[in-house]
């Protein structure tokens, strides 16, 4: 198993009863895990850091709520890579932190090839991914049906430094636009 432990920028700082503590820079989240079933917190002074904290609802949903004020969006750094981080209606921030070792797996994979790489991302979210392969050389189309996503991935490969690379970006069903390219 590989662990994405070579973040500056993020790092898991406790979880306990169903809830982990997170610094996304210099902002402390906690959101809520399920798979947190342990109810003792190791560090409980690090929880008092929290900038705010994801509740989630009896009823679904759930939504944040902020001990001080936070900016819009901020930036956090892997490696190269740079991405637009804020809290979203449902618990997320934009990123899966966790995907990094993919990252780092599809870069080394991209970089040691001597030829032309094309990337096909599938339920493309922010575009972690899609910055990742774009950043390695690879020419990538990045799908997916939400555009307020699409756009949100735009910006990443902008604060990357990756505009000029070749991303095309489609807003589409992706199970509609895989059986129109196999019809």
């Amino acid at each position: 198993m590989n662990v994405a432990d070579n973040w500056k920028d993020y790092e898991i700082l406790d979880m306990a009863n169903g809830e982990k503590l997170e610094r996304w820079g210099d902002i402390f989240l906690v959101r809520p895990d399920p798979q947190i079933i342990w109810k003792e917190k190791s560090f409980t002074k690090k929880w008092n850091k929290a900038d705010a904290y994801y509740n989630r609802s009896s009823s679904g949903g759930g939504g944040w709520k902020y001990i001080r004020k936070l900016p819009n969006s901020w930036q956090i750094k892997y490696k190269d890579l740079c991405f637009n981080i804020k809290p979203m209606g449902f618990k997320h921030t934009g990123l899966f932190p966790e995907q990094a070792v993919n990252w780092d797996w599809m870069i080394n994979k991209i970089k040691s090839e001597k030829r032309e790489i094309k990337v096909l991302n599938l339920f493309a979210y922010t575009g972690g991914a899609t910055v990742a392969c774009s950043y390695a050389g690879a020419s990538v189309c990045h799908v997916d049906s939400s555009k307020g996503m699409v756009e949100w991935a735009k910006e990443n490969i902008i604060s990357s430094g990756l505009k000029d690379k070749p991303v095309r970006f489609i807003i589409d069903d992706v199970t509609k636009f895989v059986r129109q390219r196999n019809s």
